[in-house]
């Protein structure tokens, strides 16, 4: 994997017998429209609502599907106080805020506030 892979839901799907979003990835689509040279670095993929996530269970096995995550395509390369997992030999960030701080340690963006 040459590139960071976030695992994102779409910005509308039906849930709920509604429309909805979801608040942690609409929190990482504003970190990457403040930063949106970082887009290029990443690869972005829409997963759907419904568990499993079978296309982030591919990645980290199962029990594994939270949204957004990201894949980190070589986690030695960046150091920084961010809580990362591991599964199937691969590190990942499974929280928004998680992958804010390390974009801040990668790229030099600012951190989120409460960091």
């Amino acid at each position: 994997m040459e590139k960071d892979r976030l695992f994102l839901l779409p910005p509308g799907f039906e849930d709920n017998e509604r429309r909805e979003f979801c608040p942690e990835c609409a929190e990482l689509w504003g970190v990457l429209s403040y930063y949106p040279a970082i887009r290029e670095s990443l690869e972005i993929c829409y997963v759907g609502i419904h568990h499993p996530r079978e296309e982030i269970v591919e990645v980290l096995g199962d029990g594994n599907w939270n949204a957004p995550t990201m894949v980190l395509a070589a986690p030695d390369s960046v150091t920084g106080d961010f809580q990362t997992g591991t599964s199937n030999g691969v590190t990942y960030l499974d929280s928004a805020r998680q992958i804010a701080k390390y974009f801040a340690a990668k790229f030099g963006t600012a951190m989120p506030r409460g960091s």
